[in-house]
């Protein structure tokens, strides 16, 4: 895959990280979000009675006191008071910290906190990240507010906190609820975000439960090559022979490319549609499904990026593995990819130039070129995709040509802590043949141990997230549950009645340390400390 391929396709993997960058795509994939899941896990629920959406008028820069520090923008907000026991008990108030895209998204994907909110009696708050969605500074115009540097300089995690801490503080005051505790919760992104909050905060919020949030992907504390070697083992897991026959397709689909009728070939193989093929794009919308796929392994159906069945990457494999398609390697990968991305079986060819963004997520693009530094590129030998090097350069330059930006990939570990120490870190080169991840990770860990407290991270295995992950409990406060079997985030889905026991026991072990928050803080807010 070409240099200018591989520099695109990191902007798709990190959706949902939940995000995909549609706006820094040269060659468009119908790798984006489909529409079709633009209400994903509501399956026979009513959107307007999970929540209200609502506004509150934000400052646009809480950090400086310049005129232009105090313009204002409507902060958009959802709220369900169903459950609430109200302020008189100061019952709990629970707070999504929104990621990148709509909040509604978010707030339909996150039935954890629904779930467990009548035993808790708390009032749920679904806050929508700035530049996101509805809470667009400049007027909500995305033409100004998307325009340049100068504009988009506004969109950092720091911003975004502070706009959180306010809104928390103003709520609870027109709530009359200024006792009230308040536990933040997030996945992904918004993961990262409760995890930060909490310790930015503690103020605030009397803990955070950060869900697969990749706190440790930053600034050599975590390998490159962990992300890939994450979704490599996954399918490996499954079949040995899927595992060769993906890893062996990329050679195939550029030799195929590149001979006379090659495209058209490719074209009927994969269902193309005849608007346009190339296989540079053709391999990144294949590179999205698996990774995607393997994200969202869940041991349920799901509809959180494209409708799917349970275990979707066994599915892939059955598929790659199925004797009827002999050994023709297009046709497997062909059934391969119709798990993703036409579970449903209505698509009718796959459109590669699609740059449809339902769920608002371009601006992931600025993040990921300013602070959001988070290597995930790299495939050593024994990769599923073909073998390719970290390049700081490469992403440094995109960054330069398309924002006129230059990244600070040092900023989040000096930022919320966890710098490492240059002296003890092995060369790259050296180490990542056999490391996961990064020495450096014992310096976030003291770091966490010496300040931090009340934070629960869960992290599934089989999430690519994973490697960035806390993965060891830091403190008798700050506890990690490690599910081996888990994928992005899937503690924070709906519960359902087929859901197997180890998913059900980390969300009770979840829900026992939350209410031990909670009952410290009312026997500390009763003793006056």
């Amino acid at each position: 895959m070409s240099i200018k391929a591989n520099l695109i396709l990191f902007f798709w993997v990190f959706a949902s990280f939940s995000c995909l960058f549609s706006s820094l795509t040269v060659a468009k994939s119908a790798s984006r979000f489909p529409s079709s899941a633009i209400r994903a896990e509501l399956a026979g629920k009513n959107s307007n009675k999970l929540y209200k959406a609502k506004y509150f008028t934000q400052i646009l820069d809480h950090f400086n006191f310049n005129p232009k520090s105090y313009h204002r923008f409507q902060h958009r907000y959802l709220i369900n008071e169903t459950y609430w026991g109200g302020p008189k008990k100061n019952s709990p108030i629970f707070v999504y910290t929104g990621n990148e895209g709509d909040i509604e998204w978010f707030a339909q994907n996150t039935g954890f906190m629904y779930d467990v909110a009548p035993a808790f009696e708390a009032l749920l708050v679904f806050i929508e990240h700035r530049f996101y969605g509805k809470s667009i500074p400049f007027g909500g115009d995305k033409d100004i507010a998307y325009s340049n540097a100068s504009t988009l300089g506004y969109l950092t995690s720091a911003q975004a906190l502070a706009d959180y801490a306010t809104l928390i503080i103003d709520l609870k005051r027109n709530l009359t609820a200024v006792d009230a505790p308040v536990v933040v919760f997030g996945g992904s992104y918004g993961g990262m975000l409760a995890s930060w909050f909490r310790l930015k905060y503690p103020h605030i919020a009397i803990g955070a439960l950060a869900s697969s949030a990749p706190i440790l992907n930053f600034d050599n504390i975590t390998s490159p090559y962990s992300f890939n070697n994450i979704v490599t083992r996954d399918f490996r897991s499954e079949s040995e022979n899927c595992y060769k026959v993906i890893k062996g397709s990329w050679k195939r689909i550029e030799k195929a490319g590149k001979r006379a009728g090659g495209l058209e070939l490719l074209r009927k193989s994969f269902g193309i549609c005849k608007n346009y093929i190339d296989a540079d794009a053709l391999e990144g919308w294949l590179q999205t499904a698996f990774i995607y796929t393997a994200m969202t392994d869940y041991p349920t159906p799901s509809n959180f990026l494209n409708p799917l069945p349970p275990y979707p990457v066994k599915q892939m494999c059955k598929a790659i593995d199925d004797p009827k398609t002999g050994n023709d390697t297009f046709a497997k990968l062909y059934g391969a990819a119709n798990v993703y991305y036409n579970y449903s079986g209505t698509a009718t060819c796959f459109n590669l130039a699609d740059s449809s963004d339902p769920h608002g997520l371009d601006m992931w693009g600025w993040q990921a070129c300013t602070e959001m530094i988070m290597p995930t590129e790299g495939n050593n030998k024994e990769s599923i995709f073909p073998e390719s090097q970290w390049s700081y350069s490469e992403r440094a330059a995109g960054c330069k040509a398309y924002f006129d930006v230059d990244p600070r990939p040092s900023w989040i570990t000096t930022e919320f802590g966890g710098h490492v120490n240059r002296k003890k870190m092995m060369s790259l080169s050296m180490c990542h043949a056999y490391l996961t991840r990064g020495v450096g990770q014992q310096d976030i860990y003291r770091v966490l141990k010496r300040y931090g407290s009340n934070m629960i991270f869960f992290n599934g295995l089989r999430d690519p997230w994973s490697g960035g992950g806390v993965l060891k409990n830091i403190s008798k406060t700050i506890v990690a549950i490690v599910a081996e079997q888990g994928a992005h985030h899937v503690d924070l889905r709906f519960a359902t009645k087929e859901d197997p026991k180890w998913l059900r026991d980390a969300r009770q072990m979840e829900i026992s340390i939350i209410s031990k928050w909670i009952s410290q803080y009312y026997h500390d807010l009763a003793h006056n400390f």
